[in-house]
């Protein structure tokens, strides 16, 4: 697919300072098509909080009128940041004051879009909507696109935010969308029963930045750490990994050495784990140094809890981890069962982890597995993940037309 406008209104801001896989589809997309990447406003509550990262400061910087609101990242693609903030409907007490105040809040988005897309002379757009379940309710209705979009690769409705209204309003949003996304089999079997016209993608790996037949230098803050390394790379979140189960494992293998590459959230950072001696906290890195830290582990893992939030969730660290060739264990869910199974231990409980992490770390020195991951992640390369959605959508069009 080429020379066509997409608009993309995602739940994440463009200067989130983690891998994004919206981030990286849009860059995709963008390669041969034209691209308006919207920045999703920040609500009153949150401007109030002052979060002030990264993503916080830039909208308030465009809120204050002390930076432009479009910034052209390529050739053809732009990010526009509303020079507004919208109104907070989280702990909004009903759902006819929710639905009231989220219409508003959807008008002015569309308004705003409206204008942008005006300057920048985009018609005849395909409109793609990132789990954005709010605040792109109505936007069907307000930006008539040629093509809407909902693409879920997240069960955000398990977060507590998202359950009062999430739940009622994200099976709508999918109903009247023109096409659903979902980066699981596992969640595109849920998303059915409200539109036929659903499809379940893969995502994809940045092979340019994770590549397993590079040297890499070793990070000096790995540099003390006695190997064997079981590293994980990521939030270290109490919501998705077991935190339990991590300090067991780490309790009957003091030799191996277990080692987390990210930030952690509070509940993590006061688990009784962070006091034995073979753990360690590396803290959060910039994204382009993460390669180096994977090829620093033995054995990389991904030792989810298992739950609506995590059961059908499409782990891309998983992709990264087998672009660099590492041996993988981690837990079993739907999707790592239903597409990592033949290049990962999947283990399901304690000692299943146990004798995993053994069996991985005699796989560590074998180029020949080396290389089978390392083809395998690029198989789920950024342009065959855009690929199969542009297939999806030229089927679409050519069945309704």
């Amino acid at each position: 697919m080429k020379n066509r406008d997409f608009i993309i209104t995602s739940l994440q801001p463009w200067d989130i300072e983690i891998g994004s896989t919206i981030k990286n589809t849009a860059l995709e997309i963008s390669k041969n098509n034209r691209v308006l990447y919207i920045n999703t406003p920040m609500d009153y509550s949150t401007r109030l909080r002052g979060n002030k990262n990264k993503a916080w400061t830039r909208r308030m910087d465009v809120i204050k009128k002390q930076a432009s609101p479009i910034r052209q990242i390529n050739e053809h693609m732009w990010i526009a940041d509303c020079p507004f903030c919208v109104l907070p409907v989280g702990g909004l007490p009903t759902t006819c004051l929710f639905d009231w105040i989220n219409r508003i809040n959807n008008r002015k988005i569309a308004d705003y879009i409206r204008q942008i897309t005006t300057q920048l002379n985009f018609n005849n757009y395909i409109h793609l909507i990132d789990t954005d379940i709010y605040r792109s309710q109505y936007l069907k209705e307000y930006l008539t696109p040629s093509l809407s979009i909902y693409y879920c690769r997240d069960f955000v409705i398990g977060e507590s935010y998202w359950k009062k209204n999430g739940v009622r309003l994200e099976p709508l949003l999918a109903a009247k969308s023109d096409i659903v996304l979902a980066n699981s089999t596992h969640f595109a079997e849920r998303f059915r029963q409200y539109n036929r016209h659903t499809f379940s993608i893969e995502t994809g790996v940045n092979l340019a930045l994770y590549d397993g037949r590079k040297k890499w230098l070793i990070p000096e803050d790995i540099k003390p750490i006695p190997h064997p390394i079981i590293g994980y790379v990521g939030t270290v979140n109490s919501t998705r990994l077991d935190s339990d189960l991590l300090l067991q494992i780490a309790e009957e293998r003091p030799v191996y050495s277990f080692v987390f590459t990210g930030p952690e959230d509070e509940v993590f950072s006061q688990h009784p784990i962070h006091r034995l001696p073979n753990v360690y906290f590396l803290g959060k890195k910039p994204v382009e140094t993460l390669p180096a830290y994977i090829n620093s582990y033995d054995v990389c893992i991904n030792p989810q809890m298992v739950n609506d939030i995590t059961n059908g969730n499409y782990p891309l660290k998983i992709d990264e981890y087998l672009a660099m060739g590492k041996p993988i264990v981690a837990t079993s869910t739907h999707t790592m069962r239903d597409i990592f199974a033949a290049h990962t231990y999947l283990p399901a409980n304690k000692d299943e982890y146990l004798q995993a992490l053994d069996k991985a770390l005699k796989e560590i020195n074998d180029p020949i597995k080396k290389e089978e991951r390392i083809c395998f992640a690029e198989t789920h390369s950024w342009g065959h993940s855009v690929q199969k959605i542009y297939n999806i959508i030229e089927q679409f069009q050519k069945k309704t037309l």
